[in-house]
């Protein structure tokens, strides 16, 4: 549930901060108060795109933010952060969006950094929003596919169904790709062989090439490499004047001398250990110089040996790794060397594998064929119960001739006329409606009126969230609805039923309604009004700003008399102190 809103520098909303409530509330206000950019500031909340448009103009940043309650049934929400390490805080959690106009944007969820689409995954648990252009969805044959399953509770269901197709779509690309590729399979083997065993016959261990790197630079610079190692020896301890020789002399001295003055029994130890330090030096030195030696075939046996492993990872070695690692490039020989074997397994044995592949495709198409089988059988009887109380629910809309029907036929190929089964499932679902006595039932998009088709996105809402049946426990985890003038080509009678079943939705749900019916208004829990205003003073500072303010119950009076008859004249208060007395909240 929102609890509270803040928006700063968006469109025409310089500073705005609102406390809500539960139930059902309405925005209302004279067309181009700022209606519609609130709930702009919601959809930009709950993840919708936005660029810099978007900020007030004369300013750097726009931002939104809002604390949030999550119900304890909502498990949805509470894993989905419990995945991300995210905690909330007395069951509420703070979001917070702004976008900068040099086009950077920042998303936090209780202070942790995430992506508009985690932002969007995550408020879909919370947030149900119903634009003015909604109604076009429901005008989609796939959303009433997803209209029904969720109506259903058998997204688990679809979502198995999919996760088979998807490994027999697989399976059935491998064995494609496996028969198209037969009659080029002996050529491949070939190839495939004789890689194999120039690599093998090679016999390539790991870090050779650097060792062999290593090996020829020092062979081929051999007698520079001795001058130098004989140098170091005359002035580590073969000259008299060395570095072992005078430490030697030094250390002597200076025992000498601590017998006099035990102060500088200190540097005497440090000497010492400088002493013990060049005599290990000299003794290490000394092995590797007598070890010095120059064996000119063995200088040619490396340089061949590293010839042959660069040629083999020029031919075989993956590009990708030469360039992380160039000079170091035998796994890229190796891994393509394990490749190619698993390769040559499979064409060695490929009748066997094509029919282990086949067996596979088999087992999967019975399995998916049942899962569909079942998933259809729930579907045509949750498609005669979401029908039912759809009717049910549009003949309390005003539309009391009005006949619903969702339709749940078999996919049928037109040739063979055998069973398609898609990702999905095996059915084409459709809702169809019949407005009048008499009239076939039709597609949505044959229905004639924008009124129409509210009332029925209403009536799926209403279904979907349970409050036809006034149940906490409800098909769908969003705890609050937002409709955008869902009141569009409606009025009279229509309305006021309208307004009942946002009022009834309201009693499960948090509701949010932008309209400009004084019928459906009179019925909200809580009234915000919108309103336009011009601040400064003087030319040129005047800027236009939009506001929101909780009506109390005078004000809301005088709210309603200007919804009906654009004032707030005596007549029109009559007519509002009569709807609020029959339609009214207490």
């Amino acid at each position: 549930m929102l609890e509270e809103l803040s928006v700063r520098n968006f469109a025409l909303i310089e500073s705005l901060n609102l406390s809500l409530d539960r139930g059902f509330s309405v925005l209302t206000g004279e067309t181009g108060a700022g209606k519609s950019i609130i709930v702009g500031s919601l959809g930009f909340l709950l993840g919708s795109r936005a660029d810099t448009e978007v900020i007030r103009s004369g300013c750097e940043e726009a931002a939104v933010s809002a604390v949030v309650f999550i119900n304890e049934s909502n498990k949805d929400a509470y894993e989905w952060l419990r995945e991300r390490d995210i905690e909330a805080e007395d069951s509420r959690v703070i979001i917070r969006r702004s976008v900068k106009l040099k086009g950077r944007s920042s998303i936090y969820i209780q202070n942790v950094p995430v992506t508009r689409s985690d932002l969007a995954d995550f408020m879909s648990f919370l947030f149900d929003l119903h634009g003015q252009h909604s109604h076009e969805s429901l005008l989609k044959k796939d959303n009433h596919r997803i209209y029904l399953d969720r109506y259903c509770g058998l997204e688990n269901d679809v979502l198995e169904l999919n996760r088979v197709y998807l490994a027999l779509s697989e399976k059935n690309k491998n064995l494609e790709a496996m028969i198209n590729s037969e009659r080029d399979r002996e050529g491949r083997l070939d190839l495939l062989k004789y890689a194999v065993e120039e690599i093998e016959k090679a016999k390539i261990k790991k870090g050779e090439i650097r060792e062999l790197e290593a090996e020829t630079q020092r062979l081929g610079d051999f007698e520079k490499l001795s001058q130098h190692v004989h140098g170091a020896a005359s002035f580590l301890y073969d000259d008299e004047a060395s570095l072992l020789g005078l430490a030697k002399r030094s250390r002597l001295a200076l025992e000498n001398a601590a017998i006099i003055d035990s102060s500088l029994l200190p540097l005497q130890k440090r000497l010492d250990d400088l002493y013990y330090e060049a005599e290990d030096i000299s003794s290490e030195f000394r092995d590797y110089r007598d070890s010095l030696s120059y064996d000119p075939s063995r200088l040619e046996e490396a340089e061949e040996r590293l010839s042959l492993l660069y040629r083999l990872k020029k031919k075989y070695s993956p590009r990708d790794k030469d360039a992380v690692n160039p000079e170091f490039s035998e796994e890229g020989i190796l891994l393509y060397l394990d490749e190619a074997l698993s390769e040559l397994d499979t064409l060695t044995n490929y009748e066997e594998n094509q029919d282990k592949l086949k067996a596979d495709i088999a087992l999967l198409e019975k399995d998916l064929i049942t899962k569909a089988a079942v998933l259809s059988k729930k579907r045509t009887e949750g498609a005669l119960k979401l029908g039912s109380g759809i009717t049910e629910i549009l003949t309390g809309l005003g539309m009391p001739k009005a006949d619903f029907s969702v339709q749940v036929k078999p996919k049928i190929r037109e040739v063979s006329k055998s069973l398609i089964c898609g990702p999905w499932g095996a059915d084409d679902i459709e809702f169809l409606i019949s407005a009048n006595t008499g009239e076939p039932l039709k597609d949505l998009s044959k229905i004639a009126s924008g009124g129409e088709l509210s009332r029925v996105m209403l009536a799926i809402k209403t279904i979907l969230c349970g409050a036809e049946k006034n149940l906490n426990q409800t098909n769908s985890s969003a705890q609050t609805y937002v409709f955008d003038e869902v009141d569009t080509g409606i009025g009279g009678e229509v309305a006021l039923s309208v307004g009942e079943y946002l009022s009834r939705i309201g009693k499960v749900k948090q509701i949010f309604c932008v309209t400009h019916l004084a019928s459906i208004a009179v019925r909200a829990d809580n009234h915000l009004k919108v309103e336009k205003k011009i601040i400064g003073s003087g030319s040129g500072s005047e800027r236009t700003i939009t506001e929101v303010s909780l009506l109390k119950s005078v004000e809301k009076r005088s709210e309603i008399a200007r919804m009906l008859a654009g004032d707030s004249g005596s007549a029109a208060l009559a007519h509002a102190d009569e709807l609020l007395a029959k339609y009214g909240v207490e």
